[in-house]
């Protein structure tokens, strides 16, 4: 689908995988919208934190000031461990213990009201390779995008330029951005990555292999 205004929006979690592609999408792009969607998750004030220090840092004329939305989650997870800060996954566990049921069509369904309110035609995101879980696939993606392009009379594309990426070529490609501001903690201490969670060794694990120089704090190095 041919973006005819030149704008784009991105659901934007803070992280290193969307961190690096809000940069990326600044080439060929007049304005890019990131997008962050407050669901009630515990570690959302840490991400928040790190994701505006890392925002401000960049500085590129095309990204457009921050919109932060509300779509709270914790009356339907309940006790989830992302609620409730309990038994977060630890390192070591399998890809399905750090699966939030719903997550990306949760966000995409606000996100994608707002570009329809914007007149953006095209919203990205930054799902990995070898991320397994069912509302990643592109076959989700296109349903996705054609159902809402329908619901809302906007024609829509969902639009995931890292599906074919490992987080080692994420970080690669955005070494010479300020990945230190990027946020991946599922248990922060404060403001800090915990460096104990599965999302923390994942981190450190791509900066290793890698070769890039992780200049994170950890609070447990």
């Amino acid at each position: 689908m041919a973006n005819e205004t030149g704008n784009i929006a991105v659901l934007i979690s803070g992280g290193l995988d969307s961190c690096v592609l809000v940069s990326e999408l600044c080439a060929g792009h007049e304005r890019v919208f990131p997008l962050y969607i407050r669901q009630g998750l515990h570690w959302e004030e840490a991400e928040l934190h790190w994701l505006k220090r890392f925002l401000a840092a960049v500085r590129k004329p095309q990204i457009q000031p921050l919109r932060v939305f509300d779509l709270p989650i914790s009356d339907v997870y309940r006790e989830h461990w992302s609620v409730s800060g309990k038994g977060v996954p630890e390192a070591g566990t399998p890809d399905d213990a750090v699966y939030l049921p719903g997550r990306n069509l949760l966000l995409l369904a606000k996100a994608v009201v707002f570009c329809s309110l914007n007149g953006i035609h095209r919203i990205a995101l930054a799902p990995l390779e070898a991320n397994p879980f069912p509302d990643a696939t592109p076959e989700f993606f296109r349903a996705f995008g054609a159902v809402a392009g329908a619901a809302l009379a906007h024609p829509l594309e969902v639009f995931t330029p890292f599906r074919g990426l490992t987080k080692v070529q994420v970080i690669k490609k955005g070494r010479d951005l300020p990945l230190h501001l990027t946020f991946s903690c599922m248990k922060p201490q404060g403001d800090l990555h915990c460096g104990t969670c599965a999302k923390c060794e994942e981190r450190r694990s791509a900066f290793r292999l890698a070769g890039v120089e992780d200049r994170t704090t950890y609070a447990c190095p």
